[in-house]
């Protein structure tokens, strides 16, 4: 079982990341790995959206996750978060998205893009097949 996190740091370089990956493609939702280093945030991965229907649901692309892995473990690194974008809807968790989670010891990030002007970017963990919003803050 996952244990309880109450408040999220995530260096300001690593959410500039996510925040640009979101705006290159703001149509189609887009996906990708964090790691941490000693627990904490370390480093993105981008990743390409394998999904039939990229506009309303991701598919990490499995190449690419495997690789990223590799990466990870290579330089000591951990999964520590996985993101997706929401064009259209606000940065909360689909049913699909609850479905599709099959990391429960990762944080889920979820950058929502129907903000006006405004990028948002919530995080979640997965707590008895429920996801619990986890605050953020920058460091």
């Amino acid at each position: 079982m996952p244990k309880k996190i109450t408040e999220i740091a995530i260096p300001r370089k690593i959410v500039q990341n996510l925040l640009h990956h979101a705006q290159k493609t703001p149509e189609q939702e887009v996906c990708g790995l964090i790691s941490s280093l000693n627990d904490t945030p370390h480093h993105s991965y981008p990743i390409q959206n394998a999904s039939i229907n990229p506009k309303h649901f991701f598919n990490l692309d499995p190449q690419q996750q495997i690789q990223a892995m590799a990466t990870m473990r290579k330089n000591n690194e951990q999964l520590f978060a996985i993101y997706h974008s929401h064009p259209t809807a606000p940065a909360v968790p689909s049913i699909t998205d609850l479905e599709q989670a099959s990391y429960p010891e990762a944080l889920y990030l979820i950058i929502s893009m129907s903000v006006k002007g405004v990028l948002e970017l919530r995080g979640y963990q997965i707590t008895e097949a429920q996801f619990t919003e986890i605050p953020l803050r920058l460091s």
